[in-house]
């Protein structure tokens, strides 16, 4: 792909695709968004919102190479009853370095809430329910009482084991795989290579590698 003559929309790639704020919980006032760029060229970006005043961000333009991603830290400093449900958005625009013409944008809406955040869904620990020890379990005695307690401890051990399992190896084959596609040449390109030609993909594909490859990534080291 020639970074000169674009024209067109050219999607943007952002992560998370929205932001909730909650109300009660200082933590989530302050949140992390990571632009990829996976084009052959560089981009400059530029973050914009609807409401300028409710919102500060560590950089609000700049540069990204190519195949790189970059973070930015995104705080809510408005945070009160008035603004709670209020329909904020953030745009990130993004333009060919030293040009003007914005080849693609995309919305982010932010959304502040009451409360704190629910218990995360989707781990394990979610698919047990409470188990509610028999009636008769004060006449058991102290040798229940040691039972029950021996069993809590062996459980303990059992979460604590499980804390450092890391990454799956599903995950990690997933993001090598990814990553080799994203090295292949892209088809079209005349530099010279070794590589034949129907390992070459074309640039819409490199484009789906890169946004699962950006996906992967965060799960990796959110598990790890």
């Amino acid at each position: 792909m020639q970074p000169s003559g674009l024209d067109g929309r050219l999607p943007v790639f952002v992560f998370p695709p929205s932001i909730t704020v909650y109300l009660a919980d200082p933590s989530t006032h302050k949140q992390i968004v990571t632009l990829y760029n996976p084009y052959d060229f560089t981009i400059s970006y530029q973050v914009l919102c609807n409401a300028p005043s409710r919102y500060t961000v560590d950089t609000p333009h700049g540069a990204i190479r190519a195949k790189r991603s970059v973070d930015i830290i995104v705080r809510h400093i408005d945070v009160s009853l008035s603004n709670v449900q209020t329909p904020d958005k953030l745009r990130i625009q993004i333009t060919e370095e030293g040009k003007r013409q914005v080849l693609g944008r995309k919305d982010i809406p932010v959304t502040l809430v009451k409360g704190v955040p629910e218990a995360r869904s989707g781990t394990e620990s979610d698919c047990f329910e409470s188990v509610r020890a028999p009636s008769s379990r004060a006449a058991a005695g102290a040798a229940t009482s040691d039972t029950a307690q021996h069993q809590h401890q062996r459980q303990h051990a059992f979460g604590a084991n499980q804390g450092n399992t890391g990454p799956s190896l599903v995950l990690v084959s997933a993001a090598v795989v990814c990553l080799l596609g994203l090295l292949m040449p892209t088809e079209g390109d005349q530099t010279p290579t070794r590589i034949p030609q129907y390992l070459h993909l074309n640039a819409n594909i490199k484009i789906v590698l890169a946004y699962v490859l950006g996906l992967l990534t965060y799960a990796i080291l959110r598990v790890g």
